[in-house]
């Protein structure tokens, strides 16, 4: 596979770069964070990506999507992070779309076109922990009637305090740690014993702790079979992990490319920083180690649409690439830009608040490399 977007790709890069910059720029995310928004994201700006047809990418054309991959959705989640742009995208049109494509044709009629609208946010709720470790599921399904009773807890639910919908995962059977005994269940908001408990992170986005006191659902909010959600959960974290990846790269390149044009400005001893020799190759090494991780993530993406059994494998490379690249970038451009640098008065500490948060989104740099190291026998 070529490692470059296509044609098609580039225009597709070309139309998001200028709308996330003019509609949700930085200044976008501080009047959020000031305004001590209780959502967490603008209502309207979803529609507005809606009307753009960036929430439909994943979604197939029948469900009135656009029928594209997971490098089409990379592109968007890169610009998001470029921006700092706070938006349920990677939440709702990779994470919650991946897994309803996976679920019964009538859940699909109902709850694709509404998010492909931009009418429904829908999100996962997966860790229990305070390290993400998917397989250790305590939070219990039993038998109810003709359905399930769900009791226990969730942590670090974007956006869960808002969703109209839920993709939890449960244990059906089978001890805490196991994959086996996982089954994924739909939950709409408002459930009776469903109760969520937002918290705002460092970076001023929000996620939620959520307890569930013996929510009901039917058996038809069953996404695949009972017991053997393990796969389709996997395939799920595949997605999202690649879309985190991409919004890090975007963090990245963002803190980069703020603080090359400050070494261009910037004068000490009548010269301008970026004219140090010491400086400069400190620009390019992490140029460098910025462009890795982008095309670590890019071959991460292209596997994804490919269905090709190595993803999972490039998918984390992908994400302790990208992780390991942006901690570089923000803590260069905090570094490079000096005491100013955490501060408010500058953007540069914000993009190393949202690394922070997006690093440990589903798995941090240490995990993915212990995945890695599992799948490579060792």
């Amino acid at each position: 596979m070529p490692m470059f977007l296509t044609e098609d790709q580039a225009a597709l890069r070309d139309m998001a770069q200028p709308f996330l910059a003019d509609h949700a720029p930085v200044s976008h995310m501080r009047k959020l964070r000031d305004d001590n928004d209780a959502a967490g994201f603008s209502r309207e700006l979803w529609k507005q990506f809606a009307e753009q047809g960036f929430i439909g990418i994943l979604v197939d054309e029948e469900h009135g999507g656009l029928g594209l991959g997971h490098v089409e959705a990379g592109i968007v989640l890169e610009e998001i992070g470029r921006n700092l742009t706070p938006s349920p995208f990677l939440s709702t049109a990779v994470g919650a779309v991946t897994a309803l494509m996976t679920s019964a044709a009538d859940l699909q009629a109902a709850w694709l076109p509404r998010i492909v609208a931009g009418d429904s946010v829908a999100t996962l709720a997966v860790d229990e922990g305070a390290k993400h470790n998917p397989s250790r599921i305590a939070l219990s399904a039993t038998r109810d009637g003709n359905g399930f009773k769900l009791s226990g807890d969730k942590r670090f639910v974007v956006y869960g305090h808002v969703a109209d919908l839920l993709i939890v995962a449960a244990r059906t059977s089978g001890g805490t740690d196991d994959r086996a005994g996982i089954t994924l269940f739909l939950v709409e908001r408002g459930a009776a014993g469903l109760s969520a408990t937002p918290e705002r992170l460092a970076d001023a986005s929000i996620a939620a702790r959520l307890h569930f006191e013996g929510v009901h659902v039917d058996a038809d909010a069953v996404i695949g079979e009972v017991d053997a959600g393990w796969t389709g959960l996997a395939r799920t974290l595949s997605a999202v992990q690649a879309g985190v990846s991409a919004e890090l790269i975007g963090v990245g390149s963002g803190a980069m490319a703020m603080t090359i044009d400050y070494l261009k400005q910037r004068k000490q001893f009548g010269a301008t920083i970026g004219s140090f020799q010491a400086l400069q190759h400190r620009a390019a090494h992490l140029y460098s180690e910025m462009e890795v991780a982008r095309a670590a993530t890019l071959k991460a993406q292209q596997l994804l649409d490919g269905d090709d059994p190595t993803a999972a494998r490039a998918v984390h490379i992908a994400k302790a690439m990208a992780g390991l690249a942006t901690t570089l970038s923000v803590q260069e451009g905090v570094q490079m830009h000096g005491g100013i640098g955490m501060t408010d008065a500058y953007d540069i500490g914000f993009y190393m608040k949202r690394q922070r948060v997006l690093g440990e989104l589903f798995g941090d740099t240490d995990y993915h490399a212990e995945q890695l190291a599992r799948l490579t026998g060792y």
